[in-house]
């Protein structure tokens, strides 16, 4: 199993708006893609002093699942414009992780 993890910020003003965009739309639509191996996608959010962090965890079960996903640069970021639009900053390349042990026997490999 591979997580790809990635980190965007907003305002605070912005951030409802932009997990609402992720919840209605950016989300729906890589689910809409039918990726092969593509298990399930998770949302974090933390208020920092001066932004807000969103961090979003994507799971595949393997490398070629996530080259379905993005392409042959897996570890390019995927920020539709209506994101851009909305955040202030965010990574352009994501973290891969492949999970090693995990109590959760749905996520366990």
């Amino acid at each position: 199993m591979i997580v790809r993890i990635w980190h965007g910020y907003t305002t605070h003003e912005n951030a409802d708006v932009y997990e609402t965009l992720l919840k209605s739309e950016i989300i729906p639509g890589i689910q809409q893609k039918g990726i092969t191996g593509f298990k399930t996608i998770q949302l974090l959010r933390r208020p920092l002093d001066h932004e807000t962090e969103f961090t979003t965890l994507m799971w595949f079960d393997n490398l070629e699942s996530v080259r379905e996903f993005v392409g042959d640069d897996y570890e390019m970021a995927y920020v539709p414009q209506k994101a851009r639009n909305v955040l202030s900053r965010f990574d352009k390349k994501v973290q891969i992780q492949k999970l090693r042990w995990s109590v959760d026997q749905n996520l366990a490999t």
